[in-house]
């Protein structure tokens, strides 16, 4: 291969993954979220792997990660479009029989007018606003559309009604979650006595699944944690404390690799890199590794970030450039030109973690993970 590093998506990891959710989730269907390029793991191939473990619904953003699916995919599993769908995507989703939102009235007209045209049904989920103040029908609008939705019953089929929550991950927002649950089964009630009955009625994510498990409906929309990942610090805290194992049940899909370019010596003085801000306080051995901010590796982790070379932890040494990092291997014998160079994964008793990149940055892991960019190659490994 001709590019500087792999991502590695491990099939064994994922089927773990999957298996907790569905012990929690108990009969409840769920949909694997995949927006993001499945949380930079590579949307085709993470969601053939996720096909293989018995995931066949999928939630992404907008339709032209559902066209990728339907496109690259072999399978045809069942799609939901949460975000961005308009115009030539929204007629597509029609025609294809796609899922997608529909989170005000213009949406609704517009899906009508599309399954009229095409002679058939669209089939939506209705986005409920209950405190996120993002988009969605706020109560009072949702009464208002009823009346069009169950006369146009024969072009609609409404799959869904939903709502986002607004920090499930963190007891500091538990009063405004409770009020977000009291709001959506308000919307839930109201849509059941007008008549119209909808398959899932859904609001759980991966945060709530932990968190709020009484939020588990028949659907569970469910993205990091697929991923080996919790929500956040705290929800894994809580879980750990409630379960009282210490044990992490969840395994981390993702590894990331490169390979040492060059060795370089510097006399103590020597100014490493661009600008000033590394000084060799004694003479250094410095290792050049092909990856920078260029490949999602953060430019926040200058003179901070960690690697693993040989077993051993070796510092980023200067300022992150656009395509390469140099690191610290004074204290590393015998590294040398092409030695595997481990950015996130596992090198004999060390690890580096996504939440690693965290701690000695300002990014979350789902914003690094999803700055990693789609060209570099994601291997299945077991």
């Amino acid at each position: 291969m001709f590019e500087p590093s792999t991502i590695t998506i491990s099939r064994s990891a994922l089927r773990n993954n999957v298996a907790f959710i569905k012990e929690r989730l108990g009969s409840a269907r769920l949909c694997g979220v995949v927006k993001g390029n499945a949380y930079g793991h590579g949307l085709e191939r993470f969601v053939e792997l996720a096909l293989a473990e018995g995931v066949d619904y999928f939630g992404v953003y907008s339709a032209d990660e559902a066209w990728i699916v339907r496109q690259r995919v072999t399978a045809r599993p069942d799609l939901f479009i949460m975000g961005m769908v308009e115009g030539d995507g929204l007629a597509w989703a029609v025609e294809q029989g796609v899922e997608f939102c529909v989170h005000d009235r213009d949406r609704l007209e517009q899906a009508i007018g599309q399954a009229k045209k095409l002679g058939t049904k669209a089939r939506i989920h209705i986005e409920v606003e209950t405190g996120m103040h993002r988009t969605g029908f706020a109560v009072e609008e949702l009464e208002a559309a009823i009346p069009l939705i169950q006369s146009e019953r024969e072009h609609l089929e409404v799959v869904g009604l939903f709502t986002h929550f607004a920090g499930a991950e963190s007891r500091s927002n538990h009063k405004r979650v409770i009020g977000q649950m009291a709001r959506f089964e308000r919307a839930r009630k109201l849509f059941e006595a007008s008549g119209l009955r909808v398959r899932y009625a859904h609001q759980a994510c991966s945060a709530a699944v932990m968190n709020y498990p009484e939020t588990i409906g028949p659907v569970a929309r469910v993205g990091i944690m697929q991923y080996g990942f919790w929500s956040n610090a705290e929800t894994w805290l809580r879980y750990s404390l409630t379960n009282k194992t210490g044990v992490d049940p969840l395994r981390r899909v993702i590894g990331w690799r490169s390979r040492v370019m060059a060795i370089t010596e510097v006399e103590a003085g020597g100014l490493v890199g661009y600008g000033n801000s590394a000084m060799a306080p004694e003479k250094m051995r410095i290792a050049v590794v092909p990856v920078g901010y260029a490949h999602g590796f953060d430019r926040g982790l200058s003179n901070m970030g960690r690697v693993l070379i040989r077993g051993r932890q070796a510092r980023v040494t200067g300022i992150v450039n656009m395509n390469a990092i140099s690191v610290d291997v004074s204290a590393i014998p015998g590294v040398e030109k092409g030695d595997e160079v481990v950015l996130i994964g596992a090198q004999g008793d060390q690890a580096i973690t996504v939440a690693s990149f965290g701690e000695m940055s300002e990014q979350l892991n789902y914003e690094l993970l999803t700055r990693l960019p789609r060209n570099i190659p994601r291997i299945l490994i077991d």
